[in-house]
């Protein structure tokens, strides 16, 4: 990997979203939740400029490629396992996003192991998934700060758009790494259907 990619523009702001993380905790914990909110909405918005920069300033990179899903995981998956445990999100929400993000990362080395695969690039139905995490987390914690009826419908419509999202994904997923496998395969492919012939 060479240092300059990790030196460009829109992987630094990567790397600042992923410092985030600790201060938002920490103000999670402290039960600071409109400074947790500010933190939360400012690594919001670096993850929009990063792409931004990327593509103005063409500093695209592989580097770019992973360490923006890392990050973007490593956020949201924080903030839900954290909200659980301060029992401001049920549960059975952070396990189905924990259960999705594990089992794509095995896929996803599974591929690469099997068929030297690298290109994991979200589906739509993936990206929806992720705007309806960040929706939802930043609702929670609005929710915290402000209690209000429409917010704790917004963020329970959210929650919900999740669960739907992440199964739906899920499933998109499980279709395209078979795709992806007789794509990488076809000789074995052809080699099987001649043998049931």
């Amino acid at each position: 990997m060479k240092l300059s990619q990790l030196l460009t523009a829109p992987n630094q702001l990567t790397l600042l979203r992923m410092g985030f993380v600790p201060f938002i905790v920490i103000n999670l914990v402290a039960g600071h939740y409109k400074l947790a909110l500010i933190l939360f909405v400012l690594a919001g918005i670096s993850d929009g400029l990063d792409g931004l920069l990327a593509r103005t300033l063409k500093q695209q990179t592989v580097l770019g490629q992973y360490l923006d899903p890392i990050a973007d995981k490593l956020l949201l998956s924080t903030m839900f396992m954290v909200l659980a445990i301060l029992h401001k999100i049920a549960w059975k929400y952070t396990v189905l996003v924990f259960s999705r993000d594990i089992s794509i990362l095995f896929a996803s080395a599974v591929l690469y192991a099997i068929a030297g695969l690298r290109d994991f690039r979200p589906s739509i139905f993936g990206k929806a998934n992720t705007f309806a995490q960040v929706a939802a987390v930043f609702f929670v914690l609005l929710f915290q700060v402000q209690h209000t009826r429409w917010i704790w419908i917004t963020q329970t419509t959210f929650l919900h758009a999740t669960v739907g999202f992440t199964l739906v994904s899920a499933m998109h997923y499980v279709f395209l790494v078979g795709q992806r496998l007789r794509a990488a395969n076809p000789a074995s492919s052809h080699d099987r259907a001649a043998s049931s012939i």
